[in-house]
């Protein structure tokens, strides 16, 4: 054995295909650090695959001895292997040093031809899509500790959450349905009147507001404001190696930061849907009033015997759908940034125009299945 590795107190050997690397009782010289680990006395491991660790009974790991580990792994052929005998944090620690070294690789080589490209495209979407069904599943199995009162949530993250996702959005939500409801109402009080038919202006304006328009334009205003605010703030705790923090801690991401999006999003998407409804019709009668002559009374009673309650349970569900959905995608995308100021702004882009195509799609399923259930 090299003198080095004599006097660093050291002792690599493989049984197998298991490495085992021995810590002296008096600890790792810092002065370690910056010699060769073959110095040291780190034999050639090929086929190693599992990597022990044997330290005194009263060793107390810090900073130096995680460098130290961290390196070995890094110099072991054939990927990441196995941990074994240690401390359960600082193995979650070193699982996540070696997950950051391979996002700081070397860059990507240049893509091929047309072909390639498209087949890696669509290799990162089915990824993409396994990734965002597993955190559609951990939350779907996160929800009933949540009605319990059992997950790890913080109260004022959940307040903050509900203000950001309620009270703050009205604003928005009534200007944008009046301006459609108002929209509606010209438009179709331009035909209609032609025919002596303007009292149907109710009629379109409430049916195509409670049915199809309030959910999908609250939605996207909701996936503009709300959905973006969450990608980017989890984006810049990605950034900042929050994330990586709650997972040394043994705190779930999952449940600590999405599930109470998710929860606020999907029960308040409801009644702003209600809310937007509301000031779309008032839109409508704003404009239909002076254009075509109608009482408030008029309208009102047109708007109540042509919208039923089946039309609000199909826009009432639209909306709490299509609230999980921007919570989702925000939440998704925002643990899936890159750790700089770009991959904040990618995130965000990318958690609006996947929320925009996927409320889109979505209402057409449920305008298929409404359609085939003949409601």
């Amino acid at each position: 054995m090299h003198a080095a590795a004599k006097s660093s107190g050291i002792v690599f050997r493989i049984h197998g295909s298991e490495l085992l690397m021995r810590l002296p009782a008096q600890g790792i010289d810092p002065s370690l650090l910056a010699r060769p680990l073959t110095e040291l006395g780190l034999p050639p491991c090929g086929g190693v695959n599992t990597l022990r660790v044997e330290a005194p009974g009263d060793w107390r790991w810090g900073s130096l001895d995680a460098a130290s580990l961290a390196r070995v792994l890094q110099a072991l052929p054939g990927g990441a292997p196995a941990l074994a005998g240690l401390p359960e944090d600082l193995e979650k620690l070193l699982v996540l040093s070696r997950r950051s070294a391979r996002r700081t690789g070397p860059p990507a080589p240049a893509l091929g031809g047309f072909v390639t490209r498209a087949g890696l495209r669509a290799r990162d979407g089915a990824r993409a899509l396994k990734a965002f069904t597993a955190l559609l599943g951990a939350v779907v199995l996160l929800v009933p500790r949540f009605t319990v009162a059992r997950a790890k949530v913080r109260a004022a993250e959940l307040i903050d959450v509900f203000a950001e996702s309620s009270s703050r959005a009205l604003a928005i939500v009534a200007i944008v349905n009046m301006l459609m409801g108002a929209i509606l109402a010209f438009v179709g009080a331009v035909q209609l009147r032609r025919f002596g038919a303007g009292i149907y202006v109710a009629d379109l304006v409430g049916i195509a507001s409670v049915r199809e328009l309030t959910p999908i334009i609250t939605g996207i205003v909701l996936a503009g404001r709300t959905g973006a605010s969450f990608a980017a703030r989890i984006a810049t705790m990605q950034g900042n190696e929050e994330i990586d923090a709650l997972t040394t801690l043994g705190v779930s991401p999952v449940e600590f930061l999405v599930l109470p999006r998710v929860v606020a999003l999907t029960a308040l998407m409801p009644l702003l849907y209600v809310y937007g409804c509301t000031c779309a019709i008032l839109g409508g009668l704003w404009v239909s009033a002076p254009l075509l002559d109608l009482s408030p009374t008029a309208y009102w009673a047109a708007t109540q015997a042509a919208v039923h309650g089946t039309q609000f349970v199909i826009g009432g569900l639209k909306a709490a759908v299509f609230g999980a959905l921007v919570a989702l995608l925000g939440c998704f995308y925002g643990l899936r940034a890159e750790r700089s100021a770009s991959g904040v702004g990618s995130a965000t882009t990318g958690a609006v125009v996947a929320s925009i195509v996927g409320i889109i799609a979505l209402d057409a399923v449920f305008a298929l299945c409404a359609n085939a259930l003949d409601v």
